[in-house]
Parts: structure tokens; sequence; C-alpha cells
């Protein structure tokens, strides 16, 4: 599996992309209605993002605007997007209003996500104090540093591997009012080389005292993961635990039943996993009457068994 598709929603706002230069721009959709999404090509293109973004402030009542999608920038394959964290920092006094931003909508078409080539997105957080919700894809050169942000409420980074220094720098920043963290952990094929301690941070919930959704998915050693949620302290104040997308076997499920009760969720996400039968009943029954909800749809996961015996198993978004 990989991403096909551009986010079709921010901030509660149906996503509306920015016309070309060579369209019309007439009709537009009212500033504060929808999730703009600012584009240019990766290959060959005819406009660079910012000239593309200099249009949208030139047409657009960017003082009501609410919510800003970042889409590709031109070879992203190879290009930092510098130029684009820039320019946004350049414009922010022209939006007041922003509290929700995704850096990086690119699709496979576009781009593969381990091949996105990223930057430092903290000054994006350092800049815009009001926003909300923030959002970046890519982990290919991505630095992420430890901040303070008072009013960030959703955090996600999605990545094919997720460089342990950028699961550390989150786990530095001190985000009082962040309720839901969504990090895509990746493969060591591309460049996701953290370890379950670099989640130490994240997992005592100190730093994160209004988290009530937690999401460590996407994850080669997602088993490790699961060992490590069965004793952590941030467990207990979750409504939704999300161990999907990942290589999760019966040895990571039985040490998460095996430890702290899970009963309190409201849902527990593990879909796409490598699962025995007998252990998705076990699952279910120690679960479903306590009403939570589980997932445990196995989606694309399959094993490739080699001749020798060795047993392969996939994330669900790397390359």
């Amino acid at each position: 599996m990989t991403i096909h598709s551009h986010l079709d929603a921010l901030y509660r706002l149906p996503a509306h992309t920015f016309p070309g230069p060579d369209a019309k721009a007439a009709n537009l959709p009212d500033a504060d209605a929808v999730a703009w999404r600012i584009t240019s090509d990766v290959y060959d293109s005819d406009e660079q993002w910012t000239d593309a973004f200099a249009r949208f402030c030139a047409a657009v009542d960017t003082t009501r605007v609410r919510a800003l999608i970042v889409g590709a920038w031109q070879e992203a394959y190879d290009t930092a997007p510098s130029a684009v964290v820039s320019a946004l920092l350049a414009a922010r006094d022209r939006f007041p209003a922003l509290r929700a931003l995704f850096f990086g909508d690119i699709v496979m078409e576009e781009c593969e996500i381990s091949w996105i080539t990223q930057t430092d997105v903290t000054p994006l957080l350092t800049g815009f104090p009001a926003l909300e919700v923030f959002g970046v894809r890519g982990g290919s050169n991505l630095r992420f540093d430890g901040v303070r942000h008072q009013a960030l409420r959703e955090l996600v980074v999605q990545a094919g591997g997720l460089p342990g220094h950028v699961v550390r720098g989150i786990g530095a920043c001190d985000l009082p009012a962040l309720e839901h963290l969504d990090l895509w952990l990746g493969t060591p094929d591309y460049g996701g080389d953290s370890e379950v301690s670099d989640l130490e941070p994240i997992l005592s919930g100190t730093r994160l005292p209004r988290l009530r959704h937690l999401a460590l998915r996407n994850s080669e050693m997602q088993d490790a993961v699961a060992a490590a949620l069965a004793s952590a302290p941030v467990v207990a104040q979750l409504e939704v635990l999300d161990l999907s997308m990942g290589v999760l076997t019966d040895e990571g499920a039985g040490a998460l039943l095996g430890g702290q009760p899970l009963t309190h969720l409201k849902k527990l996400d593990l879909h796409h996993h490598y699962l025995s039968e007998s252990f998705v009943d076990r699952v279910l029954k120690t679960l479903e009457p306590a009403g939570v909800e589980v997932d445990l749809s196995r989606d694309d996961a399959e094993e490739d068994t080699e001749d020798d015996g060795t047993v392969w198993r996939y994330v669900a978004v790397g390359e």
C-alpha cells in the first residue's frame, strides 16, 4: 500500500486546490470555507510553489483562511522545501485566523513518500503559535526540534521511515494542549532508525497531559512498541490507541493484552496486522465485551516465505 490520494479535508474543512496559473481564479470559494491546497508540479514545473503561493495571497482574503495544505514543490525528490517554509513565515502576519497546516501533501504519482525531501519544520510551529493542527509527510532530512507550543491539539508525522532524532525531538516538545499524536515510525530501509527507548517521553505522558489519541503505527518494530505500551503510564489516559499498519504479531499482541487493562479504551486500532486467527479471537473476546471498538482488518498485510523458511512481513507504507 502507498498513498494514492491527496487529503480530502483538514480541520473539518473540505480540501480545495487553488487553480494553476493558466486557470481562471473566478468563483473561488469563501476564504474560510475550505482547506486551501497550494501546489506545484514535481517534474518540469511551469510555476514555482512560491509563485503559486504569491498568486494565492493576491487572490484570496488571507485574513480569513483557517487551513492550508502545502502540496508538491518542484523536484521534491531532490530539493528541500526551505523556500516554502520561508514564504509561509514571511506571510504569517497575513494569516491571523490560520489554525491548521499540513506540509507535504504529496502522493505516490508525484513522489514516493520515502523520496520526499523534507526540512526543519520547527520554525512553522514557532512562527504560527495559534496553530491547532499540524501535519507533515516525508522523513528524509526532516528535522523536528523540541519546542513549546501552547495551542497545538493534533500532530501527525507520516513517513516510510521516521528518523530517531525526529522521534526524540517530538518527545522533547512541551505540548500541554495536544490531544492527538500520530507517528508513522516506518522501517530502517527508509530511514526509520528510531528505537523504543526514543518513545519514552511520549509513553510517560508527563509532557502530554491532555493526550487522548495515540497512534504509533506503520512500524517494523510494532511488537516492541506494543510491549512497551503494556506498562506505559500514558495508556491510562487514552481513549484511542492505534498500532495499525505495522508488523504486529502474536508476540506483540500477547504482551499488550498481558499488561495493564485496555477496557477503558473507546477504540483499539490494529488494522494491517499479522496475528493468527486464535489471537484475533483472543483480542476480540477480551475487549469487545467491555465495549471497546476493535479494528482487526488485515488490509493487504501479506507474508513472503523464502525457501529457507525466512518470513518477510511488511509495513503498510514504506517506499
